[in-house]
């Protein structure tokens, strides 16, 4: 039978918020209490902003903090809490930058045992003070300038173990920060702390930083594992952690995904099979200016008017151009957009991470009650990305994630060349979709015009028929199926056919009709 001792031991020990709701999320709830943690990554990582936020919120418990600098002075401190207009009261800051001066060779020397533990003068000086104030959560930033004055690797891994011996005795919260600024990290620290967060930043070819966050270690119990996008703005670091379709249920059985919603063109709806279902994903395919956004304006024109929530995500176009598109076709989104039903936003891929697009998503569906997301185009969205392989995997979770919750997603992507259909990026995206619309150019009569045609639909019959389609002022024109076509399995139909079964056959002559997108 277990001792009073061991259940104490096994005893779970209490969470503190880390004062950023998606990191104690990535936590399991939040740091453990009473234990030490490593917060470690380059200069400029955050480490400093992270910290500061743990204190302040523990702050707002009346919970006091205690603030050790090593490295940087008071006024420098001070100067990071203004600039995310925050005031460090309920925060006790205690600047030790003379630590070179007093840590003397003679000083370095330490045992193990907690008795008769010798620290220098300087780090006694922070045992005292935190024996004095008994804060609850302590920040000691950064071991990397005693690993610098302590030289001997000895020295160092002594100095630390007592440190950590002592102040595990104090009942407080501690977080040790430590730089990248030496060739090979010393994994002593790892060792000996109960939990190691791990800050990054990669500079992109151009753009921003890109920041990303891991939970490597933490011995309380499992955390979300992987890579979490992150960035430090005004108010501190936002984390926007991985998404992970079937954590996002909490334990519900996913949204039913049997309704059809009509396009309100009955030709288009005939072509796809009746409508577009709740809860899929659909795929627009074609050569630049044949009218993926336009076939998808429609559809986002016909859910508003049926009282469905729409977000448009634009990653290649200006907002304003695309308002103006759907003007063009007699298509007034305006009205929506006033009454909240349809949002529209441009997101720059050089300044948003795929994990903050991912989370604003999650947001919109979650707390709005979004019903249908469109992402035009994936060419912009792959931008954000490291590769095409990554683009993929992001993808697949973020369908999945909205599948589950009966959100329609339509997405656009252009093929690479005006005509040629192989070997290109847009195909290997088509097998994330549950219905592929492909739009393509054919030449007849001296005329070069648009035919459209369904290539895949997981849930329902489609036609497989190839139509002639135009966009007028008057919206989408979809004609009669054409079958007079040769090379269509190459992807550059030919019609032979005669030029009496086309559209407008008798009056064609160069272009006509809106602006193709």
């Amino acid at each position: 039978m277990p001792s009073s001792k061991d259940a104490k031991r096994d005893k779970t020990p209490n969470r503190l918020s880390s004062g950023i709701e998606e990191l104690d999320h990535i936590l399991g709830g939040g740091f453990p209490a009473k234990r030490l943690f490593l917060i470690e990554g380059p200069p400029g990582s955050g480490k400093t902003t992270l910290a500061l936020q743990f204190l302040l919120a523990g702050a707002k418990n009346s919970e006091k903090g205690f603030y050790v600098t090593f490295s940087e002075s008071e006024d420098e401190i001070r100067a990071v809490a203004e600039s995310h207009g925050w005031t460090l009261d309920g925060i006790h800051l205690q600047e030790l930058s003379t630590l070179g001066d007093r840590l003397k060779n003679e000083e370095q020397y330490t045992v193990f045992q907690p008795a008769d533990v010798e620290l220098s003068e300087t780090v006694q000086r922070v045992i005292d003070d935190v024996r004095r104030l008994k804060p609850q959560r302590v920040v000691i930033d950064s071991l990397s300038e005693i690993r610098l004055v302590a030289r001997d690797p000895l020295r160092y891994r002594r100095q630390i173990l007592a440190l950590k011996e002592i102040l595990s005795e104090c009942d407080c919260t501690v977080f040790f920060l430590e730089d990248y600024t030496v060739e090979n990290p010393d994994l002593l620290l790892q060792s000996i702390a109960h939990g190691v967060v791990l800050l990054e930043k990669n500079q992109s070819e151009y753009g921003s930083v890109k920041r990303t966050l891991q939970v490597t270690k933490l011995r309380a119990g499992p955390s979300l594992e992987g890579s979490h996008d992150f960035a430090i703005r005004y108010g501190g670091l936002q984390v926007f952690r991985r998404l992970i379709a079937s954590d996002s249920l909490n334990g519900e059985r996913p949204k039913d995904a049997s309704g059809i919603l009509k396009t309100d063109n009955e030709e288009l709806d005939r072509l796809v099979g009746g409508g577009v279902r709740w809860g899929t994903g659909l795929v627009l395919v074609g050569p630049a200016g044949t009218g993926k956004s336009t076939v998808g304006i429609q559809i986002v024109s016909a859910a508003a008017r049926q009282g469905y929530k729409t977000c448009a995500f634009l990653f290649d176009e200006a907002k304003a151009t695309y308002i103006k598109r759907a003007k063009n076709v007699d298509l007034d989104l305006g009205s929506h957009m006033e009454n909240g039903i349809i949002e529209i936003s441009q997101v720059d891929p050089n300044e948003q991470s795929p994990g903050e697009f991912a989370y604003r998503v999650r947001r919109k569906v979650e707390d709005e009650g979004v019903r249908l997301v469109v992402i035009d185009s994936l060419n912009g969205y792959l931008t954000a990305m490291t590769s095409e392989r990554f683009l993929l995997a992001q993808l697949h979770e973020l369908l999945a994630y909205l599948s589950s919750h009966g959100v329609l997603t339509i997405m656009t992507t252009a093929q690479h060349g005006m005509l040629n259909t192989t070997d290109t990026t847009s195909f290997e995206l088509t097998y994330l979709a549950d219905l592929v619309i492909y739009l393509r150019y054919f030449e007849a009569g001296g005329n070069v015009r648009k035919a459209i045609s369904v290539i895949k639909n997981r849930l329902s019959a489609h036609e497989t028929n190839i139509r002639e389609f135009e966009i007028t002022d008057k919206g989408l024109e979809i004609g009669k199926p054409l079958r007079q076509f040769e090379g269509i399995l190459t992807g550059i139909p030919k019609f032979v056919g005669e030029t009496d079964d086309l559209m407008n056959s008798s009056s064609k002559s160069g272009t006509k009709g809106a602006t193709a997108g």
